[in-house]
């Protein structure tokens, strides 16, 4: 008998099947619980700039991805109301990324989260997300 994913995780499972952006670029969903998530990119030669490192963009919308599976885990659709990343060490094409997100706190519809961005045992990237759940209102326009 296998083990059943925990029902809490089950909007994180949705929404990163339906992110074909994150699936185009080899982005692996590893691990997603309550408030957290795991995930894990190759670098390829279509991500690196002309200094031979990967393009500051993808280290940011590889650790937005994290973000986005811890901070989606509760139920309601959540989105990104700010971010900020600060780039500790280059990458390269071939290394393989893996992006740890936790929450840090949930207060009403807002939330605070880090994700840590490492290769091996260095880290690459340190981002913090802010998140605000949207209200819905049964059209398809968030509030």
């Amino acid at each position: 008998m296998t083990e059943a994913t925990p029902t809490i995780s089950a909007p994180t499972a949705r929404m990163f099947a339906a992110d074909e952006a994150s699936r185009l670029l080899g982005i692996e969903l590893l691990e997603h619980g309550e408030g957290t998530a795991v995930l894990r990119m190759t670098v390829t030669a279509s991500m690196v700039n002309g200094h031979g490192t990967a393009h500051g963009g993808y280290l940011f919308l590889f650790a937005d991805t994290a973000f986005a599976c811890a901070c989606n885990s509760h139920g309601p659709v959540t989105v990104a109301s700010g971010a900020d990343v600060t780039f500790v060490a280059p990458a390269r094409e071939g290394d393989v990324l893996t992006a740890t997100a936790r929450e840090i706190t949930r207060f009403g519809r807002s939330g605070i989260y880090d994700v840590t961005v490492i290769r091996g045992e260095t880290v690459i990237a340190e981002f913090r997300g802010r998140s605000r759940s949207i209200r819905s209102t049964g059209s398809k326009e968030p509030q």
